[in-house]
């Protein structure tokens, strides 16, 4: 009796040790879509929140308060037919800063073009060689990119295994008749987003990444010069890829995220760091320019 008694704590004490790699809040909105069927899109959400949180993604064993922080915002924009639904998703991918409160976004990511067949009840299967739902698959897709963001902001390109997964699943969609994951169909969809994040041209906005969060933000809360000296570092990576290919969707994507984080990472700088900043954010993000100027202030 004791032993069943230690072995049922011991399984509970792991489980409560270790858990799956997302602490995902998944929203499902279909305000405007006629009708009076709205039970699907509450079964639809509470589907996905299963996909995302319950399924093991990784081979490493991630602590309860290790859990990614991200966000699944669908909203649903037509519904074709009874099982088929078009709309768009959004993508919030958050971080905690070492020893603050503070949550970092990584990634605030539109995709207007998702597409989907989605029968109330049935389970979401995926198979990560074969394509068989564009929904599952559009998921899983995103759970890498999240996973890959993650790695890469605690280590230098440390979320390469998982954009590898994002751009396998990609490739397995590229005979898909849902639209999104084809080069030729935008220049900012699932195709160009891992196209740019592996292409090794702009490699140096990763490096930013990992210089920007574990060399910067988490080193500031010690120590405030030598983290702004990383975050220092990491602009110049993004002005070199900058330079070579002005305007590129992945650094656009980095900008959108810490463009407010930057405003205050300077703020309080010498007055020379000011001035050095405030040139580079214009030269690799001129459309905000006068927004920079925050940082004088």
């Amino acid at each position: 009796m004791r032993k069943i008694i230690f072995s049922f704590i011991l399984f509970t004490f792991s489980v409560q040790a270790f858990a799956q790699e997302f602490n995902a809040s998944v929203q499902v909105t279909a305000q405007q879509v006629e009708g009076t069927d709205k039970k699907v899109y509450q079964t639809l959400q509470q589907a996905i929140y299963e996909f995302i949180n319950n399924r093991k993604w990784s081979n490493y064993q991630y602590k309860v308060e290790e859990r990614i922080e991200c966000t699944f915002m669908i909203t649903i924009t037509e519904r074709v037919s009874s099982d088929e639904f078009k709309g768009k998703l959004n993508l919030v991918i958050r971080r905690p800063i070492y020893k603050t409160n503070y949550n970092s976004v990584l990634i605030n990511h539109v995709d207007n073009d998702i597409d989907f067949k989605y029968i109330e009840y049935q389970p979401l299967d995926f198979d990560e060689n074969t394509f068989t739902s564009n929904l599952t698959s559009l998921l899983a897709y995103y759970v890498n990119i999240v996973l890959g963001y993650d790695g890469d902001s605690y280590s230098l390109f440390g979320g390469t295994p998982y954009f590898e997964k994002a751009q396998s699943i990609l490739n397995s969609a590229q005979n898909a008749t849902e639209s999104g994951w084809k080069a030729f169909e935008s220049t900012k969809n699932r195709y160009w987003l891992i196209e740019n994040i592996m292409n090794t041209t702009y490699s140096p906005i990763r490096e930013a990444s990992y210089k920007f969060h574990r060399l910067g933000l988490d080193v500031m809360t010690e120590n405030i010069e030598n983290g702004r000296t990383a975050v220092s570092e990491s602009l110049e990576l993004l002005r070199k890829v900058n330079r070579q290919k002005p305007g590129l969707f992945l650094l656009q994507l980095f900008l959108d995220a810490k463009r407010d984080e930057l405003i205050n990472v300077y703020s309080q700088a010498a007055p020379i760091d000011k001035t050095k900043a405030i040139n580079i954010l214009k030269e690799i993000d001129p459309s905000n320019s006068s927004k920079y100027q925050k940082i004088l202030n």
